[in-house]
């Protein structure tokens, strides 16, 4: 009976050793949430939009994310991250003169924006232009905003 006993005793520990180290694997697999301390946070919604500023309908967005590592739904996250980051964020360098006289004077405005984080700064930009003609000769080839 003794033995029984013991053995029934042994089984019980070894059980509970066994859950408890479960319970241990399973608490350390699932960790403390990683903080993005290494990263400042960079994630942008980028719009361009039919009408003037205040009333603008959305005809395409994306969302540009850069840090810790490009991504987003932009069809060229990596391109766009390294533009941003030569002109350190700032929306209005990515814009030149328009060259007079190489679009019509049609007035069907377009509306450019970016809203969100760039580098821990929170970033609310926007840019009309008198019609899509105007816009793709005020962007350079390659820019944030194509898509």
């Amino acid at each position: 009976m003794r033995h029984i006993l013991g053995r029934i005793g042994v089984i019980i520990t070894a059980s509970a050793l066994t859950a408890g180290a479960a319970a241990a694997t399973s608490t350390a697999d699932a960790g403390p949430a990683r903080s993005a301390g290494l990263y400042a946070p960079s994630a942008l919604v980028l719009s361009v939009g039919k009408g003037d500023a205040a009333s603008a309908t959305v005809q395409r967005a994306v969302m540009l994310s850069c840090a810790p590592r490009p991504g987003g739904t932009h069809p060229a996250p990596g391109a766009a991250c390294s533009e941003l980051r030569s002109v350190q964020g700032d929306f209005a360098q990515l814009t030149r003169p328009r060259s007079q006289g190489d679009c019509t004077r049609q007035w069907d405005p377009l509306v450019l924006s970016a809203t969100g984080v760039w580098q821990g700064r929170s970033v609310s930009w926007s840019a009309t232009f008198g019609n899509e003609c105007e816009m793709r000769a005020s962007l350079p080839e390659g820019s944030v905003f194509s898509f």
